[in-house]
């Protein structure tokens, strides 16, 4: 059967994207290792190498850059490149020797390379402001602020203890991985939506009720005329019922802002997968630089460097020093929010795929 036959059913066979070198030896890698920072090469069994230069690269792009990155492949690579999940482009050489001119056109474009290894990687981040209707702080512009001022991690300037992973989602619906990242910036509303005047003529208010996932809206009457109250001890700030309707308005400049969480990770090896915790419980916006969240962790991620094992990721290193002294050395004001009081807390300790005996 051939496995590869087109059909108009789900997506085509990945199989047929492949570079030649990889489709040759797919599955009969023999090791790979770093060659420098944002620079590594697999050898196969037969012998082939296959080089990757990574580079750092925006979430957002425009045609013109992509095709940028179409020539630089056609000149180099055979016309091989791909993204990896957190937004960084690496281009697939099978000559060593198109390495140096590659970084030195990308240097040309503005973009680094680094991110292999014990480095910093581009930070994976939602739409935020740009698009995003339930957001509470932006995230091309604190992602842009934040790297900036920590690219010497990411191009290997200043040499780290091992892998740091950063994520940005811009509401508390955390599509952003912040809940498994090293480093986590989590936009937060402190206030439930506004229900303005008018909203029985814009929005079905049976549909408004039924999108809170709390049950945290109800009927009421406003002057005589049908509309919703909201439950503020109950809402958690989804903003699935603006999703349904638009006088029911999330975003409030006042009360919007950033928080910082610490301490997660995928990764099983040397520990199991971690959780992030809370670190900054709130931070004003500050846009177009975002002076206080990047100042924080800047600080947090001088501590883990100076502070950590070689390899240890920042949740390893935490639980290795506890959290009073990280607390101490951060300069973070432990706070009322920092105490986990949900009924259920309990629940969610120690949950892992490892076997314990």
């Amino acid at each position: 059967m051939d496995t590869q036959r087109r059909t108009d059913i789900g997506p085509p066979d990945f199989r047929r994207f492949l570079p030649p070198i990889i489709k040759e030896n797919y599955g009969k890698w023999k090791y790979h290792e770093i060659l420098k920072p944002g620079v590594m090469v697999h050898v196969a069994e037969s012998g082939d190498k296959l080089f990757t230069v990574r580079a750092g690269s925006p979430r957002l792009l425009g045609t013109k850059r992509i095709r940028k990155y179409a020539e630089l492949a056609d000149k180099y690579c055979g016309g091989h490149l791909r993204f990896t999940s957190r937004h960084n482009v690496e281009f697939l050489l099978t000559d060593e020797k198109n390495i140096d001119p590659i970084i030195a056109d990308l240097a040309e474009l503005g973009h680094p390379v680094g991110g292999i290894g014990p480095a910093i990687s581009s930070i994976v981040h939602t739409q935020g402001w740009v698009h995003c209707h339930s957001a509470a702080t932006d995230a091309s512009g604190v992602v842009k602020a934040v790297m900036d001022d920590l690219h010497e991690y990411f191009d290997g300037t200043t040499k780290i203890p091992g892998k740091l992973r950063i994520a940005l989602a811009c509401c508390l619906n955390m599509c952003g991985a912040v809940h498994c990242s090293d480093i986590s910036i989590l936009g937060v509303h402190r206030r439930p939506p506004r229900v303005q005047q008018g909203l029985a003529k814009v929005c079905e208010i049976p549909n408004v009720i039924a999108a809170c996932p709390t049950a945290a809206i109800r009927p009421a009457s406003v002057e005589g005329t049908p509309s919703v109250e909201i439950d503020e001890s109950l809402c958690m700030f989804c903003a699935n019922c603006f999703s349904v309707c638009p006088a029911l308005p999330m975003a409030d400049a006042l009360n919007d802002g950033v928080s910082l969480w610490v301490g997660g990770k995928v990764s099983n090896a040397r520990h199991e997968p971690m959780f992030s915790k809370l670190a900054v419980p709130f931070i004003e916006n500050d846009p177009p630089r975002w002076t206080e969240v990047v100042q924080n962790i800047r600080k947090i991620v001088e501590v883990w460097v100076d502070g950590a094992r070689p390899h240890e990721r920042m949740g390893e290193f935490i639980e290795r020093i506890g959290w009073p002294k990280f607390f101490k050395l951060t300069g973070i004001e432990f706070q009322k929010e920092h105490i986990d009081d949900y009924r259920y807390a309990g629940l969610t300790f120690h949950r892992s795929a490892w076997v314990r005996h």
